[in-house]
């Protein structure tokens, strides 16, 4: 004899109702925990280009530094030799120039991503609460074909329809 036991047969149509409903809920929870899960990987990855684009932005801020500090340096020794100082003095400048519009473009990037970043969260706590709620509903509808009343049926049916409703705004995000 065999140790696993059996899962018995729904006989009547209520159980049978709350056996498929509970199939079409568990389905419909499989695709919104992964919507979920891939909108969280998308927000990580989002967020390390995010921090990476800073980064270099930083990067770009401490070469604009040493640009203007040379420039500096180069204009109170412009009397020692005015020509020189003069033609290093405007190529730091034009280098400043060009890293205020890199930075720029840097900074804008950075913020994209970071708009991409809180979007995908805002997927993944939609799907999240969209998952809760259906599992909610798994539960009180198995409940349902024990206690066999339809009221707690219902109930469970409601939050499986507040799920898949909560889950299609996740979809659509």
């Amino acid at each position: 004899m065999s140790d696993t036991p059996e899962i018995p047969e729904a006989k009547d149509p209520f159980e049978r109702l709350i056996a498929l409903t509970i199939a079409i809920l568990a389905v419909i929870l499989s695709f919104v925990d992964n919507t979920g899960d891939n909108a969280k990987t998308d927000a990580i990855v989002k967020t390390t280009e995010a921090a990476n684009r800073w980064a270099y932005y930083q990067s770009k801020s401490l070469k604009e530094n040493l640009a203007e500090t040379s420039a500096t340096l180069l204009a109170a020794l412009a009397p020692a030799d005015p020509t020189t100082a003069k033609t290093k003095r405007e190529e730091m400048t034009a280098e400043i120039a060009r890293y205020k519009g890199e930075k720029q473009a840097i900074m804008e990037e950075a913020k994209a991503l970071e708009k991409q970043s809180a979007d995908s969260m805002s997927i993944n706590d939609r799907a999240d609460q969209a998952s809760l709620l259906l599992q909610i509903a798994v539960v009180i509808c198995s409940i349902a074909i024990l206690v066999r009343w339809k009221a707690i049926f219902y109930l469970g049916l409601t939050c499986g329809i507040a799920g898949i409703a909560v889950s299609i705004l996740a979809f659509r995000m």
